[in-house]
C-alpha cells in the first residue's frame, strides 16, 4: 500500500521508514495515521533439468532455513534487474527465459511490493557471490518434494505458499508446473 503525498517521514532506518499523516475521519474528527516502508524485494522460483532450484540459507538473525532465491531491489534497479542479479549472486545462475507470476502488496500498514519471477532453463555460469551475512547451500528439489516442503511448512514462500496451496485444492497445480518447466523463452 502506497504511502500517501501527504505524509511526513518521521522516522528513516537502515530498511525501513515510517511515514506519518494526518487523516480525516467520518465524523470529522483527525487522528494521526502511520505506515512503514521498505524497499521492495523479488523471489526468483528457478528451474534447471526439471528440479526447482532452492537455497538452504542462515543469516544471523535466524534460524537456518530453505527458500527460493531472491533478495532486495537497489536503488533505481528494476524488478527484473534483481531477480537475474540475485539469481547468479546467491545460485550462480542465469536463465533467458523470464516470467513474472504474482506481485504482492497486501500488507496493510506496510508499502511494500514482493515480485515472484519464474526463470526456466536456468544454467550454472558462476559460483556463488554471496553477502558477508549469507550462507547459502544451493539444493534442487521435483515439483512434487517442492509443494511437500510448502505444505509441510519446510520452505517459505509467503502468500504464494498459500495461493499454490489453493492451486492444489483447485486441481491446477499441472498448469503451474507447466509455468516452471517451459521449454521456450518467455517474451517480457
Amino acid at each position: 500500500m502506497k504511502i500517501p503525498k501527504q505524509a511526513k517521514q518521521v522516522f528513516k532506518g537502515v530498511i525501513f521508514d515510517i511515514y506519518q499523516w494526518e487523516q480525516k475521519m467520518y465524523d470529522e474528527s483527525s487522528v494521526i495515521f502511520e505506515r512503514a516502508k521498505r524497499p521492495y524485494t523479488v523471489q526468483v522460483i528457478a528451474t534447471a533439468e526439471n528440479k526447482i532450484i532452492l537455497g538452504d540459507e542462515k543469516q544471523p538473525y535466524k534460524k537456518r532455513e530453505t527458500n527460493i532465491l531472491g533478495g532486495r531491489l537497489e536503488k533505481n534497479e528494476s524488478p527484473l534487474f534483481c531477480a537475474k542479479r540475485e539469481l547468479l549472486e546467491e545460485g550462480g545462475y542465469v536463465s533467458k527465459n523470464w516470467s513474472l507470476l504474482k506481485v504482492y502488496d497486501d500488507v496493510p500498514k506496510l508499502d511494500w511490493k514482493v515480485y515472484f519471477f519464474v526463470a526456466t532453463n536456468c544454467q550454472k555460469v558462476a559460483k556463488q557471490n554471496l553477502d558477508p551475512g549469507e550462507k547459502i547451500k544451493i539444493i534442487t528439489v521435483s515439483f512434487e518434494l517442492f509443494i511437500q516442503m510448502i505444505e509441510d511448512k519446510k520452505i517459505f514462500t509467503g502468500q504464494l505458499g498459500f495461493d499454490i496451496l489453493k492451486m492444489k485444492l483447485d486441481g491446477n497445480l499441472s498448469q503451474f508446473k507447466k509455468k516452471l518447466f517451459k521449454k521456450t523463452p518467455i517474451k517480457m
